[in-house]
């Protein structure tokens, strides 16, 4: 169906929805209240204010909502933290906006199958906790744990600094409970580590963007918590010379960290003077954050001294070891403070997440570079170097206008995508498309693949009522 046939919600829908969830779960006529769910981490102009806000807390009330939504028409948006950065959970069509904020018990943790159970809302962070006194953890989480919600990590397929070695969301999703766009209740997978019975379904869903289905319950795979962790913080002049040592630990040194968390010079300095921290600041050109973690001290040792050897050898200006809790903690407080002091620094950006073969890590800073010149607009970059996915985040010019820099920022984009695309790249590797990234699909995709993509939903959704406008047009 065609996005202007969507009907508006009326006060009969809204009687319907405080059926289904009670009075006190449903916001309607509330600017306020409805406001907060008009936008995610995405700047203020990608935002769209809902219709009516739903808060259900079964899947039994998603179905009936849903149901609803497939009969008269009406779009529906799910909602997790909000804490995306693609404008996933943006309402764009108005419609429902439905928010799984309620729905946040762990329902089981099953330490004989190394599996846990939840329900969508439970915050990333509640969960590591727990699993602590078991001695296990989910190892795919990302950067915002301590308020991101799990149904969104994997809705996004969400991905953070521990990707290099243990992978992003989707590796520890195996099974997941979902609510169709005509309202069915419907498990894939389960707690089986091995099944290839049919389509994989579970996969189909992750990273979907609520384009497919509504998660109500998600299935993750646990892993032993490693008892051993040590970082290191190293300085160089140069991001150059900071890359070129990232192959060589792998392949000389045979190892493969936990994270190698790539910082600009600028990034960097930002967050470390924001945080009091004293560093040599008027040299530092770029930082790299190691971790290494394991079961055996003397391993992690090793490989934590090799990490060191190389750098030292790659010309580093300064390392920092870690090998207590608070002192990785004080490193990892920088890496994560920089999107805040960026913010604050400018709130006209665009947070950006290309990913490269990491081989093209130097010659991508090397064009960001050139298109940084070619629009006179400053383009710092921090990232997970180990997965070559890198934040480049172009900021407004404090010298040019409100109007000059929104109306540069689509053909600055187009290149950062273009030449990015050109290196064997593509345009998001942990964020996800939304409708922030949506039209330059075309970019990294042929026709036919996103033909096939846009089938898929409309088998699945013939009514394209579940977050319509998000991942690609129809």
């Amino acid at each position: 169906m065609h996005t202007s046939n969507f009907r508006p919600v009326t006060p009969e829908i809204v009687n319907e929805l405080k059926r289904i969830c009670g009075d006190a779960h449903v916001f309607f006529d509330d600017d306020k209240k409805l406001a907060k769910y008009s936008r995610d981490k995405v700047p203020a102009d990608y935002g769209h204010m809902p219709e009516v806000v739903v808060l259900p807390r079964t899947a039994l009330e998603i179905a009936n909502i849903v149901k609803l939504a497939n009969r008269e028409l009406i779009p529906i948006t799910p909602r997790a933290a909000g804490s995306g950065l693609s404008g996933g959970a943006v309402p764009v069509y108005g419609g429902i906006l439905l928010s799984v904020e309620r729905m946040n018990d762990i329902l089981e943790i099953d330490d004989q199958n190394l599996m846990t159970v939840v329900e969508p809302g439970v915050i990333t962070n509640k969960l590591d906790r727990e699993l602590r006194d078991y001695g296990l953890f989910f190892a795919g989480y990302p950067m915002s744990d301590e308020f991101c919600f799990i149904g969104g990590n994997v809705a996004e397929n969400a991905g953070g600094g521990r990707a290099v070695k243990y992978g992003v969301t989707g590796q520890y999703i195996k099974g997941v409970e979902v609510v169709t766009a005509g309202g069915e209740i419907v498990q894939f997978g389960g707690k089986r580590i091995k099944d290839v019975t049919g389509y994989d379904m579970v996969q189909l869903m992750v990273g979907s963007e609520g384009t497919l289905g509504i998660f109500s319950k998600i299935f993750i795979k646990l892993l032993p918590r490693p008892t051993v962790r040590q970082a290191v913080l190293v300085l160089f002049e140069n991001p150059a010379t900071a890359i070129a040592v990232v192959p060589e630990i792998v392949t000389a040194g045979k190892l493969v960290p936990t994270s190698i968390e790539f910082m600009d010079g600028f990034t960097f300095s930002l967050a470390s003077k924001a945080l009091n921290e004293d560093f040599p600041y008027e040299k530092i050109g770029a930082a790299l954050l190691f971790e290494v973690d394991g079961t055996n001290l003397a391993l992690v040792s090793e490989d934590t001294a090799t990490i060191r050897r190389i750098c030292r050898e790659g010309g580093a200006l300064a390392e920092y070891p870690a090998t207590t809790e608070p002192e990785i903690e004080r490193f990892w407080r920088v890496r994560k403070r920089i999107p805040w002091e960026i913010l604050r620094y400018t709130p006209y950006q665009s947070v950006e997440d290309i990913v490269v073969p990491i081989a093209s890590i130097p010659r991508t800073l090397s064009y960001l570079k050139q298109i940084s010149a070619k629009y006179d607009v400053a383009i710092p970059v921090i990232g997970h170097a180990g997965d070559g996915n890198l934040h480049a985040i172009p900021l407004k010019n404090p010298a040019s206008s409100i109007e000059h820099w929104e109306a540069v920022l689509p053909a600055l984009l187009k290149d950062i995508y273009t030449m990015t695309a050109e290196l064997g790249g593509t345009i998001s590797g942990e964020h996800g498309i939304g409708h922030k990234r949506r039209d330059y699909m075309n970019l990294v995709m042929s026709e036919a693949h996103l033909d096939m993509m846009r089938n898929i939903k409309r088998a699945l959704d013939p009514n394209n009522i579940l977050n319509p406008g998000k991942v690609f047009s129809i």
